[in-house]
Order: C-alpha cells, then sequence, then structure tokens
C-alpha cells in the first residue's frame, strides 16, 4: 500500500519470528537506513525528510511496538515487552527480514532510545547511529531536578502503575496529545492538521495508550538495569547527536558530553527549534544526516 504520508514509500506489515507485526514504510534504494520515530509520533513523523532521504538509501521508517499500527503485546513483568532491548530486538529483526544485516540508525525520542540499546546489543548491525534530542536515559534520570521535572512531567506522569495514567488520559486524549505536541514544539505549525490527526487516529486506540505508558514504565525500571549492567561499555559506532535549543534537553544538559560517556565517536550540534527536528527544521535536519551518513 502506497504510503499517504511518506512519498513514493510502500507500507508493509513484517511479522518478527518473535510474533511480534511491525507496520513499516520503505522506500529508495541504496545503504539501508532505519528511521526511529519517539513519542506521541508514528513513523509519519519523517514525512519531511524521508523522500529525499529516500534518493540516497534505501530508508525503513517502521511504527515501534506499541505505537502506531504495530503490534501492542501486554507488557509482561517488570515491563519486560517494552524494554528497550526488546523494542531494538524488534527492529534488528525487521532489518534482517528485509536482507539488511548491518545498517545506520537514526532515532529520535523513544527511538532514539531504542537505537541506544541497539548499537550495544547488536554492534555488529549498526554502522552508525544518530540520536535526536535526548541526552541517555540513566543520566537524564539521575540528573533530575525541578525543572526537568516539571518540563518533562509525563516521565513520572506515564510511569504510574496502571490503570492510572490510562484512564486519567482516556477522559480526553485529544486535549492530552495537542497539549504535549504543542509544549514541545517550538515552531507553530510545524506539525500540520493532517499529520496530527493521524498521531491523534493511533492515540484513541486505548492499547497504544497503555503500551505508550509501558514504554515509560520500562524505561524507569529494567531499562534502568540494563543501562547498570552495562555501565562500562561504550557504543563503537560513530554517533550524532542534534538537538534543539530552545528544548529542554538542549537547555539542561550538555548533550555531547552526556555521549561521551555512552560512545567513543561523537560529534554534535543544537539546531534553533524545540523537541521535534525532523518537523520544525527538516531542511537543515535532513543537511546534518546527510553529512553524518554519507561521511
Amino acid at each position: 500500500m502506497e504510503s499517504r504520508f511518506l512519498r513514493n514509500f510502500q507500507e508493509h506489515d513484517i511479522t518478527t519470528p518473535d510474533g511480534i507485526t511491525i507496520h513499516a514504510a520503505i522506500g529508495g534504494e541504496g545503504p539501508p537506513l532505519l528511521l526511529l520515530h519517539g513519542h506521541p509520533q508514528t513513523h509519519i513523523t519523517w514525512r519531511k525528510i524521508a523522500p529525499d532521504l529516500a534518493r540516497h538509501f534505501t530508508v525503513i521508517a517502521p511504527d515501534l511496538r506499541g505505537y502506531g499500527d504495530s503490534s501492542k503485546p501486554a507488557g509482561g513483568e517488570n515491563h519486560i515487552a517494552y524494554s528497550k532491548r526488546a523494542m531494538a530486538a524488534d527492529q534488528v529483526a525487521l532489518m534482517r527480514i528485509l536482507g539488511h544485516d548491518t545498517f545506520s540508525v537514526v532515532g529520535h525520542d523513544r527511538g532514539g532510545r531504542v537505537a541506544h540499546r541497539m548499537a550495544l546489543d547488536h554492534p555488529a548491525a549498526v554502522s552508525k547511529i544518530a540520536v535526536l534530542v535526548i541526552a541517555p536515559t540513566a543520566t537524564m534520570y539521575a540528573l533530575t531536578n525541578q525543572a526537568f521535572a516539571t518540563s518533562y512531567f509525563w516521565w513520572f506522569f506515564l510511569i504510574q502503575p496502571e490503570p492510572l495514567p490510562e484512564r486519567l488520559i482516556a477522559a480526553d486524549p485529544e486535549f492530552f496529545l495537542r497539549t504535549h505536541i504543542d509544549a514541545q514544539i517550538k515552531l507553530a505549525g510545524a506539525t500540520e492538521p493532517e499529520a496530527f490527526a493521524e498521531y491523534l487516529r493511533v492515540y484513541m486506540n486505548p492499547d497504544c495508550r497503555h503500551a505508550i505508558c509501558e514504554d515509560y514504565r520500562a524505561a524507569a525500571t529494567i531499562d534502568l538495569e540494563h543501562d547498570a549492567a552495562d555501565g562500562d561499555r561504550r557504543i563503537t559506532a560513530p554517533l550524532l547527536a542534534l538537538w534543539g535549543g530552545q528544548g529542554t534537553v538542549g537547555k539542561l544538559y550538555d548533550v555531547p558530553a552526556t555521549w561521551r560517556e555512552k560512545a567513543l565517536n561523537v560529534r554534535g550540534r543544537a539546531l534553533a527549534c524545540g523537541h521535534t527536528l525532523q518537523e520544525e527544521l527538516p531542511i537543515e535536519v535532513l543537511a546534518e544526516l546527510l553529512s553524518f551518513l554519507r561521511s
């Protein structure tokens, strides 16, 4: 099926050996490039840059498990089904099914956290990694202060035990989603009405909202355990960090310094926008990614 949002891309549903169906848009030709979205977006967050990337790469833009039109399994004990380890394994399996044993990965927000774990668990698979608008999860929790807790309140709201956040969001999902997106984007109009409507379509699914809570619950529990166990390991693939200078991460952290604690080869810079770079400043993001990925 042709994608409505990613020009010249085809949408596919691909089931991994673990029984997880990943919905993905695929287009272009050349070296493989995996694009991983964040919360509360889906794969269509790449709509402004994926077609241009597809002039140079075979671009695979999936919905993470729990998001969009991908599978939404039960969280399991200690939220293990939404550990970044499990979410990364989905994407490595997807790429292998498509014939790509080695590839570059770009992850925004939650997708960046999945990419971080992927680069540690599957170092032979990841040739380059770009992380957009994040510092490492463990670092952000360790340095939590009032400014961070106020700005990123959902990190502490969504991790509350089921069903508290699920039921509160269910009272008005559209209001919650709109408030979340509007608070993060600093360049008005970056998420056009058609894109918001698509984000809302999947957000109206109670299973999706529960999966999102499980993603955040995992980040505050089992993901921290995995990070602690790998505390001395470093990402060996070259890493590009991009962030919005007007966003929370850019204001509160020395982003390159946080990643130099986790990776051996780091470069990066801030862009003049908020949290959702690929929607706010797509031309600049495209230029940065092409320079990094083609070098």
